[in-house]
Formats: structure tokens, C-alpha cells, sequence
């Protein structure tokens, strides 16, 4: 069943979503969308199609000539020169700028992992999402960062073992992002923030009696909890932030010298919801799950229903990290991974939307529209919802008034 809006033919199911779901709250009426959506099309369809023609005619000639040439090429400013003639090689444009105004410090400023997650399965879009802070000591035990040699196998329970090389390597990584003035993480058996006139700083209490300091003050960001006894010290290196977890009555806290339960990383920073590669999106039902994972990921809403060990839980978005700044001003940090929405490429349409071109009586055959263009439309109108913060507060995507999409397959000469 379809519904007509202008020369569009657009699968009922979409269109209620799109009507129902997508458009309230964003200041977009119905009949604006339709009328826009259909502007569009009539504008950037019949140019996809050309180019995607001229892709054809590029790759006949390639074909004829290497039909004609088989084998190694021989002469290559020869070959160089056909694929000049043919419009395949161009001059390259001249100098090209961009800026990063408006950008999220994901982009902008931070270097770190990217994950791509197909956006069909929202328990692995919420994973990847959380997982910009992850255990470290999750992550070393269970892989082969940690090698199971001289005693240290993983097991079916708990190897005290490998327990100890998880965290030897750990205070490892805490010499090297926040090194002590004196001594070593390994030696720490406290840790505790002085507040003086200037502000907190990190204390470490060292198992000689002594006490020290970072190399770096500034590396220490801020705590949570009691100053004197703190539940948790953030740190910062080169932008991103280590959370040491101190807990004395944790399993691991209780027999570590300085009560030290885990080092929370900050990880993946950014996460592609893929509608292309990962997934097959065929028709328009498909279309719709795809756009309303994509919409709760964008209002902070998204929640799926998890079976592991035996129990059942709701996996959701993580909110916001939360701690008293050195200063003693509250610092909040961004609880989830920077997300982007790949939309597919030009080359393939979808049959969610067809398109009858002309009008009255001269409209031809309707044919399907370019997918990536279906896409571009739909997810970015789903991304007001973040920039308009029209979703569960706390739970926003960009912080600067940004959408991220990533439109692949995009190059050219």
C-alpha cells in the first residue's frame, strides 16, 4: 500500500512513521516535508542518474582497452594518457580548506577508536555506544593482551593469577598517562585530594610511607566522593580520561593496597550506525526499523531487552559522567560515543519510494528513488531531535548543534 504526496508513491508504513514518529516536535509540518522531499528528488535524481551513467561509460572504455591491452600494461604514460582522455584522471582541484567550527571535540580534537555497528541491531548499536568508557580489567582479562602462559589461563573462575598481571599492567598504563613525581602506581596504597587556595590536587599515599604527587598536576581532572577518601580519581592524558575506581569492599578493591577496583578508559569516542555494508535493507518495513533505532538513538530512548548469564536485563544509553572538578566546579564528560549515521550509497535505490516523473499526464512510469538521497532526507530530519533536545534530557549527541553522516562512496576522478 502506498501513499501519494506531489510525484512520490511512498510505502503507507514510512509514511506514518515519518508523519507519526519523525516530524512532531521538529517544526516541520507534514505537508512541508512532502512537498520539500519531492523538490528533492525532482532535483538530485536525474543528476545521480547521470553521474551514475557517466560511471558506466568510463567503465566500458576501461573495459575496451584492457580487452584491447591484456596483460601487465607496458606503457604506462601511454595508459596514463587514455585514462587523462577518457575524463578518469583530472587535474587535482587546487587548494582545498575545511574548518572544524561547530564540531564536536570527538572530530575536532580527540583521537581515538570508531566503531561500526549495523543500526538493524539495536543491542549492538547501544554497546557500541556505551562503549566509550569500558574496564580495563574486563578488557585485559578476557583477551590475549594478558598471555595465559605460567599459570595465568583464564579458566571457568577467577584465576588470581592472570588477576595479578591485569593489574600490574594497569598501574603499567597509569605510570605512563599520569606518572608520579616520585615511585610508581604500583607502590600506591591511597589515594586522596588536598584542597588548598589554588584548588585540589591527587595525593599517593606509597607503601615506603611517603606520600607524592602527580609530574603533571594537571593531569588531575577531579574525584567523586569524599576528598579524603575518594570512590573515584579522574585523570587525563592527551585529551582523554582514565577513571580509577577505588572500592575497599570489592572483591578486587579488597585486596589491593590502595583499594583500587578497576581503571575505567575512556575508548571508542565515535560510533557509525551503518545503514550500507553491515546491513540488508531491502524494502520499506526494513526502512522503518532501520529510522526508528537511528530515531532512539537521537531522543536517548533506544532500550533492548538482554538475556546473559541466565537473567534478563534492558540495555540502554549511559548517561553522563559526573565529578567535582580540582577547582571544585562540576565536570561532566560525555557518557557515550560521538554517533554518525551512514547512510547508503548512490548507486542503489530502495523501492520504499517511488517516483513519477513529469506531471498530469505526461508523468512517466514511476521508478524508485536513489536510496542515499531517501537517506540523507530522513536521517537528518531524525537529527533534529537531538539538536531541537527534544528527547530523554542528558541523553544528547552533539554538545555544538551538529549531524553527523557519512556518505560513502562519494569519490571521483
Amino acid at each position: 500500500m502506498r501513499t501519494t504526496h506531489h510525484r512520490l508513491q511512498v510505502a503507507t508504513p514510512l509514511a506514518r512513521f515519518i508523519e507519526d514518529e519523525v516530524l512532531p516536535g521538529t517544526g516541520i509540518t507534514p505537508a512541508d516535508f512532502w512537498r520539500g522531499f519531492d523538490a528533492l528528488v525532482a532535483d538530485l535524481a536525474p543528476k545521480n542518474a547521470a553521474l551514475l551513467a557517466e560511471r558506466d561509460r568510463l567503465q566500458a572504455e576501461l573495459d575496451t582497452w584492457h580487452e584491447a591491452h591484456p596483460g601487465p600494461i607496458g606503457d604506462m604514460p601511454a595508459y596514463r594518457a587514455f585514462l587523462r582522455r577518457i575524463g578518469y584522471l583530472a587535474d587535482p582541484a587546487g587548494a582545498v580548506q575545511c574548518s572544524t567550527l561547530g564540531v564536536d571535540d570527538e572530530l575536532a580534537r580527540l583521537a581515538g577508536p570508531q566503531l561500526v555497528v549495523p543500526i538493524l541491531n539495536a543491542r549492538y548499536a547501544l554497546n557500541a555506544a556505551n562503549a566509550r568508557w569500558g574496564s580495563l580489567y574486563d578488557a585485559l582479562y578476557g583477551t590475549d593482551v594478558i598471555a595465559e602462559s605460567g599459570g595465568a589461563e583464564k579458566g571457568a573462575g577467577f584465576n588470581p593469577v592472570r588477576g595479578q598481571r591485569v593489574v600490574d599492567y594497569a598501574r603499567n598504563v597509569l605510570d605512563q598517562a599520569a606518572a608520579l613525581a616520585t615511585g610508581s602506581h604500583r607502590d600506591a596504597t591511597g589515594y586522596r585530594v588536598e584542597v588548598g587556595a589554588e584548588g585540589g590536587k591527587l595525593v599517593v599515599s606509597l607503601k615506603d610511607g611517603t606520600a607524592t604527587g602527580l609530574a603533571d598536576p594537571s593531569r588531575f581532572i577531579g574525584h567523586q566522593g569524599d576528598v579524603a577518601a575518594p570512590s573515584s580519581v579522574l585523570l587525563r592524558h592527551h585529551g582523554l580520561h582514565l577513571d580509577i575506581r577505588i572500592d575497599r569492599n570489592h572483591p578486587i578493591g579488597k585486596t589491593d593496597p590502595a583499594g583500587m577496583a578497576d581503571l575505567v578508559v575512556e575508548a571508542a569516542l565515535s560510533t557509525i550506525l551503518d545503514l550500507e555494508d553491515s546491513v540488508a535493507v531491502v524494502d520499506a518495513d526494513d526502512k522503518v526499523l532501520a529510522y526508528r533505532n537511528w530515531l532512539g538513538m537521537m531522543r536517548g530512548t533506544l532500550t533492548e531487552a538482554v538475556q546473559k548469564g541466565g537473567r534478563t536485563f534492558t540495555r540502554c544509553l549511559e548517561p553522563d559522567r559526573s565529578y567535582t572538578g580540582a577547582d571544585g566546579r562540576p565536570v561532566t564528560l560525555h557518557g557515550r560515543s560521538l554517533l554518525f549515521v551512514r547512510n547508503v550509497g548512490h548507486l542503489m535505490t530502495n523501492p520504499a519510494i517511488l517516483w513519477a516523473p513529469g506531471s498530469g499526464n505526461s508523468r512517466e512510469a514511476p521508478r524508485e528513488i536513489p536510496e542515499g538521497i531517501l537517506d540523507a532526507v530522513v536521517t537528518s530530519t531524525i537529527a533534529l531531535h537531538d539538536l531541537k533536545r527534544l528527547g530523554t534530557p542528558g541523553l544528547h549527541n552533539s554538545r555544538t548543534g551538529s549531524v553527523y553522516v557519512v556518505k560513502p562512496k562519494m569519490h571521483g576522478p
